[in-house]
């Protein structure tokens, strides 16, 4: 058995194994209910552990189980602590300890991707991975620009060198898959949370992020639409090719060290940044960055945001959906009538349900608190307590949530809207979030 084939086979193993502890589990408290131990605390310990066996393994692979763990990331801000604190070690750990591709593995893609004189491109390059994503690993190297004259010198830049791994495609597709009857443990850790649709909105984006190429065209956009700003920075991209991706190399703090151990001030305008990005690329760009995970952010020296991975995308080429805005303002505004005819229409109650007005403007406002001010501060209790409100079973908001549909023209957005707020909960961000969106969501700018 080859490498690639015993890893595929050890990573559907620790997969398939969760189960079969979350079961035992489940039997342990099923005796411990039998001798009269408090359901509540029985449920805290059983939640513990699966929390804490589900982290390990998701820490331990790559594939789809990263890419998976990252997307889930965004969102332990609205977790217990004692729940998001193996998440977020696990995630660490994988982050900064994933095992790297052999070397020669390395020297191969190159080759085949770049052409057998792929040395002669590079100034340096440093066989040690930089880090690790989720399909590739990136490599800092130094590349030879063309000189500016006739028989000058190449101009040297500093790159990034995204190279993916071997395998990669069966790889996501054998994970996700496994992960897709993991969905009853999620629900165990976090009431509520139906982790299904994401598992098969990633499956969906496999294909794209697998193309290094079409990646590039992105970013090659992306980079267009923030030349010069004073907010984005987007770097260049260099060369490409189906599975390897050079870019312009990005120095700064990362986003997730700001979360960890940035001062108040650099917190603040990482969650304005965040902000700008979210919603003016779609005006901009005509697309939107849908993977809002902090490894791929950097806060530069010079205070703008850097964004360095363009592999998951939401095609508006019309912009953001005008509804969205017009909906939030009119709810602001009181008018709960309006706002049920509105989210009628856009498939989001069904045309036969009846539904209390005032009911559907009680269940969003408490969400869109962050916008009914001039400045609001996210933090991890409001995320918790909104996942409390809409996650358990017994309250309001959970009844009337079973009644509204999530149109599938709204998915993606929906899924980058949650997971950019999560970012900001654990950023504990304030900004003028309102102001942000006046400027760049339609319909949301009061009118004459």
């Amino acid at each position: 058995m080859t490498d690639i084939p015993r890893r595929a086979a050890s990573r559907t193993a620790k997969l398939a194994a969760l189960p079969l502890g979350f079961a035992g589990r489940t039997a342990l408290g099923l005796g411990k209910r039998a001798v009269g131990i408090a359901s509540d605390v029985i449920s805290a310990d059983i939640q513990q552990r699966t929390a804490e066996q589900l982290f390990s393994v998701l820490g331990q692979l790559k594939g789809g189980a990263m890419k998976f763990g990252q997307a889930l990331s965004v969102f332990e801000a609205a977790m217990p602590d004692e729940m998001a604190g193996p998440y977020r070690q696990a995630l660490t750990k994988l982050q900064e300890a994933a095992p790297p591709m052999p070397v020669a593995n390395v020297h191969k893609a190159l080759a085949e991707q770049l052409g057998p004189d792929w040395r002669d491109k590079f100034a340096e390059f440093d066989d040690n991975p930089a880090a690790a994503a989720s399909i590739g690993q990136v490599h800092r190297a130094v590349w030879k620009l063309p000189p500016a004259r006739r028989n000058g010198k190449p101009k040297l830049l500093p790159v990034a060198v995204k190279v993916q791994y071997p395998g990669a495609g069966d790889a996501l597709v054998a994970d996700l898959k496994q992960l897709s009857r993991l969905a009853g443990m999620f629900k165990i850790i976090q009431p509520g949370m139906d982790v299904k649709p994401l598992i098969a909105e990633l499956r969906d984006r496999i294909i794209e992020e697998l193309d290094y190429e079409m990646e590039a065209e992105t970013q090659r956009v992306f980079a267009e639409a923030y030349q010069d700003d004073p907010d984005i920075f987007v770097p260049r991209v260099v060369a490409s090719a189906p599975r390897i991706l050079v870019t312009e190399w990005v120095d700064g703090k990362p986003l997730a060290d700001v979360i960890s151990g940035g001062t108040v001030e650099e917190r603040d305008e990482a969650g304005r940044l965040m902000a700008i990005l979210h919603f003016s690329a779609p005006g901009r760009a005509g697309l939107l960055h849908a993977d809002p995970h902090p490894g791929n952010f950097r806060l530069l020296a010079d205070g703008r945001l850097g964004v360095i991975d363009f592999g998951a995308v939401a095609r508006l080429p019309d912009g953001h959906p005008e509804p969205i805005g017009r909906l939030v303002r009119l709810a602001l505004d009181g008018r709960a009538k309006d706002v049920v005819d509105g989210l009628r229409d856009e498939g989001f109650i069904k045309p036969d349900e009846e539904i209390d007005a005032q009911a559907v403007l009680d269940f969003l406002l408490p969400m869109i608190e962050p916008i009914a001010v001039e400045r609001f501060r996210f933090t991890r209790a409001w995320l918790r307590g909104e996942a409390t409100r809409l996650g358990s079973p017994r309250s309001p908001g959970y009844q009337l949530s079973r009644k509204l549909n999530l149109p599938p023209s709204y998915l993606l957005i929906h899924r980058v809207t949650l997971g950019s707020i999560g970012v900001l909960c654990q950023l504990e961000a304030e900004a003028p979030y309102r102001e942000i969106l006046e400027e760049w969501l339609p319909g949301f700018a009061l009118t004459d």
